[in-house]
């Protein structure tokens, strides 16, 4: 499956007339291919990105299957302009190779003779303040110890344990296994256990449905767990002042850095280790340099 990688933004560029210019890139994974154009804002619409995946397609010589985009401003044109050539897009954060291109293009770009000297991040995308979990999902209140709690499985254990489990909902790419990443078998892979009662469904269907991303624990008054989906929004998934609970969640924190971001959310109906609804395979990304 051939997977692009592609953003649409406003680079500290202007045209000889002074107008604001606008950027496509699109690049293959590995980055065996990449592909960019540039036009005044003034010309960028659905037919015009079209034509600039058409030319990219014809460059590379294959049509991708997918083309995934992480900048909200982007993803509607690129979806509607995609989806004549029968392109699926994917939102998602996780565009490593993109977001590496776009740090070396911010070098380039004031080496330009038509750049525009203001400032620029390419990664910065401008996240809402954090919502609450909806509480008809919890079914009361979440702040209680014994609702939920942190944990950690050792990367072997992990692999060789809950994939295999007959669990409804989940989010185990490949790319993010442990294995995958190059952690040690007994790497403990920090997670986030959730005892969700007769709500499990509920909540793991609205966790699927959120696009999960990554989850962090934010110290507070009150502690909070945050969970970050889709590609900007933030959910206050719970709040906590228990001092043991907030230990445990800078424990989280810590091996969350050892395991280069890699950790997961597990939804069960019930405490008795049984059954379990929903397990999602995160990673944090690093913060935008």
């Amino acid at each position: 499956m051939a997977i692009w990688q592609a953003d649409l933004h406003r680079p500290p560029l202007a045209s000889n007339g002074g107008e604001p210019l606008w950027e496509i890139l699109l690049c293959s994974e590995d980055f065996s291919f990449s592909y960019g154009a540039t036009a005044p804002q003034a010309a960028v619409n659905k037919a015009w990105v079209t034509d600039q995946i058409t030319t990219a397609v014809a460059k590379a010589g294959i049509l991708p299957d997918r083309i995934q985009v992480f900048r909200p401003q982007a993803l509607s044109l690129l979806t509607t302009a995609a989806g004549p050539l029968g392109i699926a897009v994917e939102p998602t954060r996780h565009t490593p190779t993109l977001h590496q291109w776009l740090r070396q293009r911010a070098k380039w770009y004031p080496t330009q003779p038509n750049a525009i000297p203001i400032p620029y991040n390419p990664l910065h995308i401008e996240s809402p303040p954090p919502l609450p979990v909806p509480e008809n999902l919890w079914g009361g209140s979440p702040s209680g110890s014994s609702r939920w709690g942190f944990t950690a499985l050792a990367a072997y254990d992990f692999e060789q344990t809950l994939p295999y489990e007959p669990i409804p909902l989940r989010h185990l790419p490949a790319s993010l296994m442990p294995a995958q990443l190059g952690l040690a078998s007994t790497t403990p892979i920090p997670g986030v256990v959730v005892d969700a009662g007769r709500q499990a469904m509920a909540l793991a269907q609205w966790i699927q449905a959120s696009a999960p991303a990554w989850l962090s624990y934010v110290r507070g008054e009150p502690n909070g767990l945050i969970l970050e989906a889709g590609l900007c929004d933030r959910w206050v998934f719970t709040t906590f002042s228990d001092v043991d609970v907030a230990a445990a969640g800078q424990r989280f924190e810590q091996r969350k850095q050892a395991s280069s971001g890699l950790h997961f959310l597990l939804v069960r109906p019930d405490d008795s280790g049984m059954t379990t609804t929903g397990l999602w395979l995160l990673q944090q990304l690093p913060l935008p340099q």
